[in-house]
């Protein structure tokens, strides 16, 4: 059911394009759910980053100098892990970006050509 563009007041239209899908608001929640799984997974990474240095110091206290061996390459793993995680989160929100660009452009594209008869 297509909306008459000029029935609507612009505060009925946002409520009128949420109950209807004639517009789609993921995009905008999209950025929302980037930056949330962004800060999880910094705080992940300052888990790895604790859970080190806290093997680190343990050791050292120790004399386990196994344990600081241990501790430096969890700290530099983790550090990886973080970066390439963080990565394909964004890379998995831009997918979700450019799949409803696309919609809005198959919209636009098919409003043109009901403009032009066809």
């Amino acid at each position: 059911m297509r909306r008459p563009i000029a029935s609507h007041s612009q505060s009925n239209s946002v409520i009128w394009d949420i109950l209807t899908f004639e517009r789609l608001l993921t995009g905008q929640v999209v950025h929302l759910i980037y930056w949330a799984g962004l800060g999880i997974v910094v705080l992940v990474g300052f888990s790895a980053l604790g859970a080190g240095v806290g093997l680190a110091i343990r050791g050292f206290a120790q004399r386990d100098w196994s344990s600081v061996l241990i501790g430096v390459p969890v700290i530099v793993g983790g550090l990886l892990a973080v970066v390439a995680i963080g990565l394909i989160w964004r890379g998995v929100c831009e997918f979700y970006v450019a799949v409803f660009r696309i919609a809005d452009d198959l919209r636009a594209l098919r409003r043109q050509e009901e403009a032009r008869g066809g």
